[in-house]
């Protein structure tokens, strides 16, 4: 088999303020706490565990605003109403004994909740951006944790609200979690900022390529444990490459018309939060954007002249509970017939399981990756 080698690493500018509703978005009812004026809709609501919280009434207006920008966003590129009030402190769960997901370390004194619980390894997959987004001094936390002697702080970055970040990064993240959890034994703590996306896949793909689960195995446990919104795709993805390679593939995308001044396209590789500018061709009179993808489906919007929309004349997925519909793209192999086409669809499937020999296969991939600095 072919194993992947070298996984890119995508870099793009933080995602600011989404308009909620323009991806779509499937609700899910987790938490089963309704919000108000949502019709059909829930909330996923972290609880917290004491923490730091601001010290004054006028800072602590300035996080809940952040919160509440923060879970807009989230909301509308994660495909779930989710909910993180960062100004009422660290909030986790254990979903084994040796593992918990929670959200970001505010201070240093939140490494001293983490030792008293057994914790020895903090692995964060917050990118710099993340941290200043909400004021949080990492340098410090780091320095405390470090000095302290039994606890390790490892940083791992994956880019916030980015399936298909989440999908090439995977395997770095969890071959550095696997490295860090081996040499320091007890409990991992694994968080991103909400601890809803980010830190529940990686503990999924760990538990799917390390500890022996099936995937809807380590799901079922994770949510039992944690309301959260792992994107499982990603984690399937992520999975056939390792196994197969990640090859990349030619696609073309096409806006018809000439009477606007700008055409965008925001989803496919680069998440909700970035746009890619279409060129105008006058030969065809089109929009056009050449963009090379690894195989796989990849949702997306136009945004023309600032409106975002779909194109009639390329495939559009079914409306979600909201109503809301993309257009998509699905790239395939050369050779559908293939050993490598049959492995990526079986694990790209409904309910994927590895046989041993993958299994294997993963462990030695992940325990030879190349360290990151």
């Amino acid at each position: 088999m072919n194993c992947l080698q070298n996984l890119p690493r995508i870099s793009a500018l933080p995602l600011q303020s989404l308009n909620t509703g323009k991806p779509s978005c499937t609700v899910a009812s987790l938490a089963m706490v309704k919000g108000a004026g949502l019709s059909r809709r829930f909330l996923v609501v972290a609880e917290a565990a004491p923490g730091s919280v601001p010290s004054t009434e006028n800072e602590t207006s300035k996080i809940d605003d952040k919160s509440e920008t923060y879970s807009h966003d989230m909301t509308a590129a994660m495909g779930a109403v989710l909910t993180y009030r960062h100004e009422l402190g660290m909030n986790y769960n254990f979903i084994r004994p040796d593992l918990i997901v929670g959200s970001c370390l505010q201070t240093p004194a939140d490494v001293d909740k983490l030792r008293a619980i057994g914790v020895k390894t903090i692995f964060c997959l917050q990118q710099n951006s993340d941290l200043e987004y909400f004021g949080v001094d990492i340098a410090a936390i780091r320095e405390y944790a470090n000095s302290c002697g039994d606890i390790q702080h490892v940083r791992a970055e994956i880019r916030d609200f980015d399936a298909f970040d989440l999908r090439l990064r995977l395997p770095a993240v969890v071959s550095k979690l696997h490295k860090a959890i081996s040499q320091n034994g007890g409990v991992a703590y694994i968080h991103c900022t909400a601890g809803l996306g980010r830190a529940p896949a990686t503990a999924v793909a760990y538990m799917f390529w390390i500890q022996g689960y099936t995937l809807k195995g380590a799901h079922e446990l994770l949510m039992s444990k944690r309301s959260c919104f792992p994107k499982l795709e990603a984690i399937k993805s992520a999975t056939a490459d390792i196994l197969t390679g990640l090859v990349k593939k030619p696609v073309k995308l096409k806006w018809h018309g000439s009477g606007c001044s700008t055409v965008e396209i925001s989803g496919l590789d680069i998440g909700w939060g970035q746009r890619i500018p279409l060129s105008y061709d006058e030969d065809e009179g089109l929009w056009i954007l050449h963009r090379s993808l690894p195989e796989g489906r990849y949702e997306y919007k136009y945004i023309v002249d600032g409106e975002w929309t779909c194109n009639k004349h390329e495939a559009i997925t079914s409306p979600n509970q909201d109503g809301h519909v993309n257009n998509y793209v699905e790239v395939l192999g050369d050779n559908p017939s293939s050993v490598s086409s049959a492995i990526r669809n079986r694990l790209t499937g409904d309910d994927p399981d590895l046989s041993t020999n993958e299994r294997t296969i993963i462990r030695q991939f992940l325990e030879t990756y190349p360290d990151e600095d």
